[in-house]
Order: structure tokens, then C-alpha cells, then sequence
């Protein structure tokens, strides 16, 4: 069942309307000002991608940037951190930001592996 986006023409307010539910079967109003005249929106499309797929274009070198560069790299990572979900750990952003706020680490050395 499709999900179309319009814009309302009086107030301007732009919604989605689910169609081809029982419950939905008449026209389109505008939920704010119940505007009948409608411009039917284009609507980004979903690419679906498997995770490796996802993996495989964070992995690629042009997409990482430039490695000296400590925010380039800290994007990539959580870019990375976003694809990964749970497996990166709950708090993987604010690990990433604090580590760019205070790179020699928490007590003044830098840290090491």
C-alpha cells in the first residue's frame, strides 16, 4: 500500500496520506486546515542495501577521507558507528566526541592500544 506526500495549497503544510486502506478510502484532506485542493508531492525512494553492501562502501578508501585530518576521521566513524547500531555500543558518538575534545586522553597521555 502506498504512501503519497501532498501539499496543501491553502495553509501549505505537507502530509502523508496512506492509500488503499479501508479506513482511508476517500480523498486527501489536509490534517490542519482539512484543504481539499492538494499537489501530489515526488517522494524520496528507499534504497534497500544488504550490510555487507553497507560495509563494503564504508571500507572503500574514497569514502574515508583524509586520514590525517582527526574530524574527517571522526566522521567516518560514526558513520560507521550508525551502520553498526548496537554491535558499536551505546554510547560509540560521545566516546568519539570526547576523544576529539581531549585527544591526549584523560589524563594527559596519549592513549595507546
Amino acid at each position: 500500500m502506498p504512501i503519497y506526500e501532498y501539499r496543501c495549497l491553502q495553509c501549505g503544510r505537507v502530509f502523508s496520506f496512506l492509500v488503499g486502506v479501508v479506513a482511508d478510502c476517500g480523498e486527501p484532506a489536509c490534517p490542519s486546515c482539512g484543504g481539499k485542493r492538494l499537489t501530489k508531492m515526488i517522494s524520496r525512494i528507499a534504497r534497500i542495501r544488504s550490510r555487507d553492501a553497507l560495509m563494503e562502501d564504508l571500507t572503500d578508501p574514497t569514502q574515508i577521507g583524509d586520514m590525517d585530518d582527526p574530524k574527517a576521521m571522526a566522521r567516518w566513524a560514526k558513520k560507521m558507528g550508525r551502520t553498526l547500531g548496537d554491535e558499536a555500543g551505546e554510547d560509540f558518538g560521545e566516546e568519539l566526541d570526547a576523544m576529539l575534545e581531549n585527544p591526549e586522553g584523560p589524563e594527559g597521555e596519549p592513549d595507546e592500544e
